[in-house]
């Protein structure tokens, strides 16, 4: 077999378990490496390290798939990496029916996606060395699996750097456009087709039932408390009671209120609602996208609680902040401080020049990547900071702000550095109340950073004075 031997110089970073080998640690081959084929990767004293499959057209010149000798990515070696991928989702998820199936690099399969939505599959081939075993990655997932249908879903930008072109398409059997799924006992409609990614976001099922133990306990800031009532036939019984000593009967009335921007399906809107939410607010900048959503929330029953808006959640936060903030300045009476002296006071006898001023109990904040390159962190930590200052000024005092990244670029620390900078700029004292990662479908290999791309932030909102 041809080998691929090592620079001298290079970190050992194979010997700690990262499956890449750059063209830069590249130092010769000994013998003709077939592009997309196996080869055997040595140090520079001739010491095997493992096989990968190579492609001289990548910067990533070699992925590795064994750490002992293979002759070939054939149906044993699928067959048997499958079971390994089956078997982790079995046990930490167990009955669930809709989970990533395999994750690349983390389930050594470096460059294949297959996402698993009841009995459908849908797969994404990210690699030349993947692409060329498609026929043996269907013929296994058909026979293991035995699903409805496969879909292929490589219509991703990062096959061009692979020297591949662009697919998408039905691999094998029958595949509906929409499939309906389970996650934490709620419906979600999925777009197999149209959707984003390979259609849904499983990375985030841990964390949207995070936000459980936020959702009720603010039926006292209306007045509302549980109070001993006798009913008409003599039973005493505990019921919500208003401050006019009214019993009340809106079922939700614990709940809080939420906004949820950059919604997608409406996920964390389904879940607030389940939890218990009062009232949800629903945005995101696709009308493609709050259809998905409108369609969710109604078939969990929800319609009577959420408000759906398409708009841009960095303008929409931001005239929301506006509104607040000359409400503020007519019921104090007190206009805007220039140049360390009082302005004029604020004319009540005007209309409003800035619409919005609504706050919630809850902000949820889940934006999709700002920084895919490096070079494109500093832009994003402008991002991060602007829509995380709005939202945690839109927080009613005591409330939450539940943050995410999803930009590997942006580093955990960076991540709360920004919002730390966010909460200075806005006057806010932030504790943190729960830090997570991706969920358990999404395992990470602990050295390959790449890996660990998914930052989840639930904090409380407190102002400084």
């Amino acid at each position: 077999m041809v080998s691929v031997i090592l620079e001298r110089s290079r970190k050992k970073r194979l010997e700690q378990g990262h499956p890449w080998v750059y063209a830069s640690e590249v130092a010769s081959l000994e013998g003709e490496a077939q592009p997309g084929g196996l080869v055997e990767v040595r140090s520079h004293q001739g010491r095997y390290l493992g096989t990968g499959y190579y492609n001289p057209s990548s910067q990533i010149r070699v992925r590795m798939v064994s750490a002992s000798p293979l002759t070939a990515m054939d149906t044993a070696f699928f067959t048997e990496r499958l079971a390994n991928c089956l078997q982790h989702r079995e046990r930490f998820l167990p009955g669930a029916d809709a989970y990533r199936l395999v994750y690349g690099e983390a389930d050594f399969l470096p460059g294949l996606i297959v996402d698993r939505f009841a009995d459908v599959l849908v797969v994404q081939i990210l690699t030349l060395g993947m692409d060329l075993c498609r026929a043996e990655i269907v013929e296994v997932l058909t026979a293991v699996l035995q699903p409805r249908g496969i879909y292929e879903r490589s219509d991703v930008a990062v096959r061009e750097l692979e020297g591949l072109e662009l697919r998408t398409g039905v691999l094998y059997g029958e595949v509906p456009r929409h499939v309906t799924v389970e996650e934490n006992g709620l419906k979600v409609i999925v777009d197999i087709e149209e959707g984003q990614k390979t259609g849904y976001f499983f990375d985030q099922r841990e964390n949207r039932a995070a936000i459980e133990p936020l959702i009720k306990g603010w039926g006292a800031r209306s007045g509302i408390t549980l109070q001993e009532i006798t009913a008409e036939d003599g039973t005493v019984l505990k019921a919500p009671v208003n401050k006019s000593g009214k019993q009340v009967s809106f079922p939700y009335w614990d709940g809080a209120t939420v906004l949820e921007c950059f919604a997608h399906t409406g996920s964390f809107t389904l879940h607030a609602c389940k939890y218990g939410a009062k009232k949800v607010t629903c945005l995101d900048v696709s009308a493609h996208a709050i259809e998905s959503a409108k369609a969710n929330v109604e078939l969990n029953g929800f319609s009577d609680r959420v408000e759906f808006v398409v708009d841009d959640a960095f303008a929409y936060l931001r005239n929301q902040v506006k509104g607040l903030e000359e409400r503020t300045e007519r019921a104090t009476g007190d206009g805007a401080q220039t140049g360390g002296k009082p302005a004029a006071k604020a004319d009540t006898s005007k209309p409003m020049t800035a619409g919005g001023g609504r706050t919630w109990d809850v902000v949820i904040l889940d934006p999709p990547a700002f920084a895919k390159t490096k070079s494109a962190v500093a832009g994003a930590c402008r991002g991060y900071k602007d829509i995380n200052l709005h939202g945690m000024k839109l927080v009613n005092e005591g409330g939450y702000l539940v943050t995410a990244s999803c930009s590997y670029h942006m580093q955990p620390q960076l991540f709360l550095d920004t919002i730390q900078e966010a909460a200075k700029d806005a006057g806010k004292v932030l504790r943190l109340i729960e830090w997570r990662a991706a969920g358990k479908d999404h395992p990470q290999i602990l050295g390959v950073d790449e890996g660990h791309y998914l930052k989840f932030a639930i904090f409380e909102v407190r102002s400084k004075k």
